[in-house]
């Protein structure tokens, strides 16, 4: 198969994937119907290589995996997460909730190695599934390592029609006391100006180089800055490695949000230096590339887990995040629809919140209200669990393998 007949092979099944999820509003992940489509040509006709093929070799993948969790630091606002620090204690506590049920009842029926695997990729994104697919495939284990992508793929079946099913609860209860006059809109407005000032004052000043004319600041001076953070976490962890040993994708977080605090780096600097969307498509396609291990046989083998994975992790972020909600005086509605945004994170919180609020009124001052109360909650939980907690997770829980 030539380069560009597998480059558009692949590309073409992430765009399918993007068009059903599209059409069905996000109810049907794009993930799945991606992942559905590659399994099958690895089954008929797709060389076991195809993504390799492409143009989207493991080095690739782990170079912009650097780039990415590094540019992730950049989006990190301690101002506005001190705004949302309920938010915050409410999500941290849903993921408590998954890793006790899990690593409790879940090792009893499943074994401690499948759950290690399975935690990270169900409270993240992209990066937790790869670190723990490629540390069980580096580990011997094929099938765990096909189950971590498995897992990510799937999750966003239990959390999608959940947080939907949750969020139109509170909208309904939210609009009952903004009728009866118990309920102003500027009550949590503020909450939702700080997540909109956040997106608006993406280009914050560099401070350390301030005096440097504009035209200087371009696309390869930011990806040479942000390569160069990236570079300094993977030092660091070797460094640190004698003593204690730290994943260097954690670092590249931290080093991250160092790196915007100091005014090195800018907001969301790969969006900026137009790498952004060639970065997640890499990643996707490296992800997918994980599938070619599996079998129909492995599938079967996997849904057992799979299903009991998800169900319990679930349950205990139920539990957790309704005793978080009643000591913190939040709804357990709201508690459980942010707990739940570890299981897809942004842009479906943000797409799931606004069809809810759409469905529910059709008022542009209650639609006002609805978004200014459950909006700025759920991108700040779906922010937390899925960029920081889930590849903090993935980068201790690798360890164990």
């Amino acid at each position: 198969m030539s380069q560009m007949l597998a480059f558009v092979i692949v590309v073409l099944i992430l765009l399918i994937g993007d068009w059903v999820a599209v059409r069905t509003k996000a109810w049907v992940p794009s993930m799945f119907i991606s992942a559905v489509l590659f399994l099958i040509g690895y089954w008929t006709f797709f060389p076991k290589d195809i993504v390799s093929i492409a143009g989207v070799p493991p080095v690739v993948a782990t170079m912009l995996m650097y780039l990415l969790i590094t540019n992730m630091g950049t989006l990190l606002s301690i101002k506005e997460l001190k705004a949302q620090w309920k938010t915050i204690l409410i999500a941290i506590s849903g993921i408590l909730g998954i890793i006790v049920l899990l690593l409790g009842i879940g090792t009893f029926i499943y074994g401690f190695e499948t759950m290690v695997v399975a935690i990270p990729p169900l409270v993240g994104g992209v990066v937790s599934a790869l670190i723990m697919s490629e540390g069980a495939k580096e580990a011997g284990l094929a099938t765990l390592s096909v189950f971590a992508i498995v897992i990510y793929v799937m999750q966003g079946f239990a959390g999608y029609p959940l947080t939907s099913i949750m969020l139109k609860k509170e909208g309904k209860r939210l609009l009952t006391k903004y009728r009866n006059g118990e309920l102003q809109v500027e009550a949590q407005g503020n909450a939702a100006a700080e997540v909109a000032a956040s997106v608006e004052t993406a280009g914050v000043e560099l401070k350390l180089f301030k005096n440097m004319p504009e035209k200087y600041n371009t696309d390869f001076f930011k990806f040479f800055r942000l390569a160069l953070v990236a570079l300094l976490a993977y030092l660091v962890s070797t460094l640190l490695a004698p003593v204690v040993s730290v994943s260097p994708f954690v670092l590249c977080l931290l080093f991250g949000i160092i790196a915007k605090s100091i005014g090195f780096l800018e907001k969301q600097v790969l969006q900026k230096a137009n790498g952004f969307g060639f970065a997640i498509m890499a990643l996707m396609l490296f992800i997918f590339d994980g599938l070619k291990q599996a079998t129909p046989s492995m599938m079967l083998e996997i849904i057992y887990p799979l299903i009991g994975t998800i169900v319990i992790g679930v349950i205990g972020m139920y539990i957790f995040s309704f005793i978080a909600g009643k000591i913190l005086k939040v709804s357990k509605e709201m508690a459980f629809a942010v707990s739940l945004t570890a299981l897809y994170g942004f842009p479906a919180d943000y797409i799931i919140t606004n069809e809810v609020i759409k469905s529910l009124t059709n008022d542009e001052k209650e639609k006002e209200v609805l978004t200014s109360h459950m909006l700025p909650p759920m991108l700040v939980g779906g922010f937390i669990t899925v960029t920081i907690v889930s590849v903090i997770l993935a980068g201790i829980f690798v360890k164990f393998l």
